[in-house]
């Protein structure tokens, strides 16, 4: 209807869309009262019994408890996330079904050619829970200490040396190769598929140095099978013992290692984004998660929305140049 011509006063319909917005806030505000009034779906793009898996389930059970409504992870692995992503933006946007951004989902839309969503378009990100980093070893053959010897004898057997990791465009293959490009060396890359045939060939000798996962990779440091050279993250981590940084053995902002947050589809209600915000950085304080978490070097976050989003905006720079100087090609 053109209002220049409606055969109403202009006082009536501003009254009416005054009425409307009030209802329509009214509404919203009812729903997140209300919500959740049935169960919710956690998608997770990774197999039950991993850091992501544990962790969803933990938070899930605490907002369980909270509501008294069940929160139920579907595990659906494949397509290094991709799978649950797509299926998690493309479910309506109305609270019920949850997704678990990982790292995987910053290194994806580089390695990958197409993807059929957009990390940042088509989802709201609520909060960050935790930062896990990784952790550089290497065999005990190896006669480095740290990092600055290790660079100092690679330099001196450029090409020589052989890092493993848990998969091509994997964050462990990628962070050697941020490794590689600071220290200005060169490394042979051996893909392996998952931590344990990559652990048993350092522990084994078969290869000189690996980025691996902390709580994976910590029993062979303390049974000293292998030597931990350095910490991925920008502070020490307890559960690496005294092992430094990195970053403060010279190689300046060095900062990787995997991450796990709660993300919903784009056009979830405000008012209930904030709700699950408050309700998941609330679970994520809870001391039988942070126990649990600790012991694999987390630091956890429970960042606003805003910020997650930075966070990830940066993150899909610095994984995109290291894909890109890799060369990294997905398997």
């Amino acid at each position: 209807m053109n209002l220049q011509h409606s055969p109403f006063p202009k006082t009536a319909i501003t009254a009416i869309a005054l009425t409307f917005a009030c209802i329509t806030t009214n509404v919203h505000a009812q729903s997140a009262a209300a919500y959740p009034t049935k169960a919710i779906r956690y998608f997770v793009g990774y197999t039950p019994a991993g850091t992501a898996d544990l962790l969803a389930r933990a938070v899930g059970q605490k907002l369980t408890e909270a509501w008294g409504q069940q929160v139920i992870v579907e595990n659906r692995p494949g397509g290094g996330t991709n799978i649950a992503a797509e299926l998690a933006a493309k479910s309506a946007p109305d609270g019920y079904t949850l997704f678990m951004p990982t790292v995987a989902n910053a290194i994806n839309p580089t390695l990958m050619s197409k993807l059929n969503f957009d990390l940042m378009r088509d989802f709201i990100h609520i909060t960050n829970y935790a930062k896990v980093p990784g952790i550089m070893v290497v065999h005990p053959s190896v006669p480095a200490k740290n990092a600055k010897e290790l660079i100092a004898i690679a330099k001196a057997r450029p090409g020589e040396l052989r890092h493993g990791s848990t998969g091509i465009g994997s964050p462990h293959h990628l962070a050697a190769e941020i490794f590689k490009t600071m220290a200005g060396v060169k490394m042979i890359h051996v893909p392996y598929k998952g931590a344990t045939p990559a652990l048993t060939d350092v522990v084994a000798g078969h290869i000189e140095i690996y980025f691996g996962a902390m709580v994976s990779t910590i029993p062979h440091v303390k049974s000293t099978r292998v030597r931990a050279l350095g910490v991925t993250s920008l502070k020490r981590v307890a559960a690496a013992g005294d092992t430094p940084t990195l970053d403060e053995q010279g190689l300046k902002g060095f900062d990787t290692g995997s991450w796990f947050g709660m993300s919903v589809p784009t056009g979830t209600p405000n008012d209930i984004v904030m709700k699950l915000h408050a309700a998941a950085t609330r679970a994520i304080q809870a001391p039988d998660i942070r126990d649990r978490m600790s012991a694999e070097g987390a630091e956890f976050v429970g960042d606003t929305p805003e910020q997650f989003v930075a966070f990830l905006r940066a993150e899909l720079v610095k994984w995109g140049r290291a894909v890109k100087a890799s060369g990294a090609k997905p398997e």
